[in-house]
């Protein structure tokens, strides 16, 4: 492990690796901090430049990417009272009040600090935790996987918003239904071509990736074409801005609960750093002496806990990427397709086969924070110009590049076809408010679903018993049930504790 440790530091701290990461974060950064463009378009836009790159010098920068997109966020969130991200959604509610009552370098402060901080703590998480799963994953049969494959899509059910669970299972069997086109490796048949030759080698992930992302973002960000957006005016002072870290440190116990929580919902599949945002806030409410002051900018902790706890998922999302290869959020499933760009499968033989990779990884993600640490000391008034920019200049740009980003996979116009085709789809769900992670990892998960499932069925003899009788793939189909089960059973019993009088 030690040798595998020195390659990954001889790797990553190239001075021209250094370098990509450095400008990832602060690409990250800029995009991040304009309301729209997420940290999954940011990836989804750069996973496609990185096919004529060495994988040792793309990880490093789409960590690079990755880390300061999310981290960006906060800069809408704080002066726009937009979050340029969503997993920035929590810190509106107190970092925009705070911005507006004349402390807008402390809310920054506050933000970026407990976010670097959190998202430090999931690094070490990620070294920890990420080589244990995977040698227990080591041990997973196909009954396993499948069991794992099922337990994503009823996670993604379960964690959806009220009403929407059986839109989720709908998108899932879409996008399962999606992966069965092409060939069939077992028989060698081509299914559901209607006769086009295209077709008969599937559809290719990144296409279908980007522009079920990209579009719909797009085209939901023309209606904003025309609008101004009210940004408070500051005056950056460097001195207000890292005298709040000691602010930060001196409340650590909530950047330790809230990075926690990151970390555990980081971890569960197709969930993201979204929901650990409004988890984290929610929970610094309910542990706070003053929580009647929650929501006026007058307290650090309202900042701090939200912001730590989408960074502190960060790391908790690569862990199931790396260990067991599904994507905890959509931005890990564009890294997810990364790894497959360039011939490597995440899973539990990557730790083995590749472990220089694995390190690579990690360690880029330590550095990354670090520039992300470094350079929001000085490019917050560069992000503060760049969420100001029209959006009449910003998307046919993206467009644009989305559109080249694609050909260049493979140089033939089916992929731009694929783009545009999944991106009218995308559009469509997101007009029916029907969410698009689910398609996606039907579209990837589906290939291992169906060749775990032929497997367990032939080592089973066509039995279904090994699935429920293996104590770890039975464990992991009842925590799927319950994960279905308990949330409206829970609900019921909350809403008849709240009508029943006192």
């Amino acid at each position: 492990m030690y040798d595998q440790i020195l390659v990954g530091i001889s790797h990553v701290f190239q001075p021209w690796t250094l370098l990509a990461v450095m400008c990832g974060v602060a690409g990250g950064l800029v995009i991040g901090s304009i309301p729209g463009l997420t940290s999954t378009m940011a990836i989804a836009l750069l996973v496609p430049l990185t096919y004529a790159m060495e994988i040792e010098f793309a990880l490093p920068l789409l960590m690079g990417v990755y880390c300061g997109a999310i981290s960006g966020g906060l800069v809408g969130a704080v002066l726009l009272n937009i979050p340029g991200t969503p997993a920035s959604a929590g810190t509106c509610l107190d970092g925009y009040p705070m911005a507006a009552k004349g402390q807008a370098t402390r809310a920054l402060g506050l933000a970026v600090y407990s976010s670097m901080i959190g998202g430090t703590i999931s690094g070490l998480a990620l070294v920890l935790i990420a080589p244990l799963l995977a040698k227990v994953a080591m041990s997973f049969g196909p009954w396993e996987y499948f069991a794992l494959v099922v337990f994503t899509f009823t996670c993604i059910s379960a964690m959806s918003a009220k009403g929407r669970a059986v839109k989720a299972f709908m998108a899932a069997f879409i996008g399962l239904a999606l992966a069965l086109v092409g060939l069939d490796e077992a028989s060698g048949q081509t299914r559901l071509t209607f006769g086009f030759t295209s077709f008969q080698a599937g559809f290719y992930e990144l296409p279908a990736l980007i522009g079920l992302y990209a579009i719909p973002q797009l085209l939901a960000d023309t209606d904003d074409i025309g609008r101004k957006g009210k940004v408070l005016k500051i005056q950056y002072d460097l001195r207000i801005f890292m005298s709040t870290f000691r602010e930060v440190v001196s409340r650590w116990w909530d950047l330790v609960r809230s990075s926690l929580i990151g970390i555990v919902i980081g971890i569960l599949p197709g969930v993201g750093p979204g929901l650990s945002n409004i988890v984290a806030y929610s929970q610094a409410k309910h542990a706070s002496r003053t929580p009647e002051k929650f929501g006026k900018g007058e307290l650090a902790e309202s900042v701090m806990s939200p912001e730590a706890a989408n960074n502190a998922s960060m790391g908790g999302a690569l862990i199931p990427m790396l260990t067991l290869g599904i994507p905890g959020d959509a931005s890990t499933l564009m890294m997810l397709g990364a790894f497959m760009l360039h011939g490597i499968d995440p899973g539990p033989l990557l730790f083995r086969d590749h472990g220089d990779i694995v390190w690579i990884v990690f360690i880029a993600f330590f550095v990354a924070f670090a520039f992300c640490a470094i350079l929001y000391h000085f490019f917050i008034p560069l992000t503060v110009k760049a969420i100001s920019v029209p959006r009449q200049y910003v998307i046919p740009v993206l467009l644009i590049l989305c559109t080249v980003g694609c050909y260049a996979l493979n140089n033939r116009m089916f992929d731009v076809y694929c783009f545009l085709g999944f991106g009218l789809l995308g559009y469509l769900l997101h007009i029916a408010k029907v969410p698009v992670l689910p398609v996606i990892l039907g579209l990837i998960l589906g290939p291992m679903a169906e060749e775990q499932l032929s497997l367990a069925l032939a080592f089973g003899q066509g039995s279904l018993a090994p699935f429920f009788l293996r104590p770890i793939s039975g464990a992991i189909l009842m925590v799927a049930l319950l994960s279905l089960v308990l949330p409206p059973i829970l609900g019921r019993l909350r809403s008849k504790a709240d009508i029943e009088p006192a």
